[in-house]
């Protein structure tokens, strides 16, 4: 059995929940920091640097989407939204926060932990990529500089993601060619898509990421969609 020894943060209200989650994560090697507010969440966090967060939206005091914003205002630590909430509006607004992944309850335990090793493997091997061969990309008024992670357009700086800036790397060094939406969840989310949902993730974040580089992104013209299949970034030359 694999034994890991990353922190990992679990926020809900439900403390039988937390109990089995400590336990079979404990298991695992990993260690559990565990909240059951929002206020107590972020404190937990500052606290703590934890190195994933599994979050419920449904909290006291502080909603899990407002503690999703508040970490990403400085961290790109992994989170998982872990709820019951199941529209697909929810899942977009936990998306489109920052959210790496969203599983709703019930849930298998198991899926869970492979869903944490899988985004934990992604964010620690995306930390290691050396830096790219081209460093600076200029596209009219977008500038892209791979090496130091700077994105500006009409020179004001864009902030994006650790999901974002993957999406966008992964699109830039594939420039011309199309990529489909499991290809795109394979090596940015790092697993196979197993329901429409999955797919749907991408499809979240080329919006969210339109928004932030495209000139005009109900009509974008670097980010193309391409029909039954998936997505393509300009070639550029």
């Amino acid at each position: 059995m694999e034994i890991y020894n990353q922190k990992i943060l679990i926020v809900d209200e439900d403390f039988t929940l937390l109990q089995l989650l400590k336990t079979r994560l404990t298991i695992l090697g990993y260690e559990t920091i565990l909240a059951s507010t929002g206020k107590d969440a972020l404190i937990s966090f500052r606290k703590e640097q934890p190195d994933l967060v599994i979050l419920d939206i449904i909290l006291p005091k502080l909603d899990g989407y407002e503690v999703c914003r508040t970490i990403r205002l400085d961290s790109q630590v992994p989170i998982i939204i872990l709820t019951t909430l199941s529209s697909l509006s929810n899942r977009i607004t936990g998306l489109e926060l920052g959210a790496d992944d969203y599983i709703t309850k019930p849930f298998s335990p198991s899926e869970l932990e492979a869903r944490i090793k899988s985004v934990l493997r992604r964010y620690n091997f995306q930390k290691s990529l050396s830096p790219p061969k081209k460093k600076k990309i200029q596209i009219s008024n977008l500038s892209i500089d791979m090496n130091d992670r700077v994105i500006s357009k009409t020179n004001s700086k864009i902030k994006l993601t650790s999901i974002e800036y993957n999406l966008l790397r992964l699109l830039i060094e594939n420039a011309g060619e199309k990529l489909s939406r499991t290809t795109i969840l394979n090596n940015v989310w790092g697993y196979t898509p197993e329901r429409s949902v999955d797919s749907r993730i991408v499809d979240v974040h080329i919006s969210r990421l339109r928004s932030k580089i495209e000139e005009d992104p109900s009509n974008p013209d670097l980010i193309l969609t391409i029909r039954g299949t998936g997505y393509m970034f300009q070639k550029c030359n």
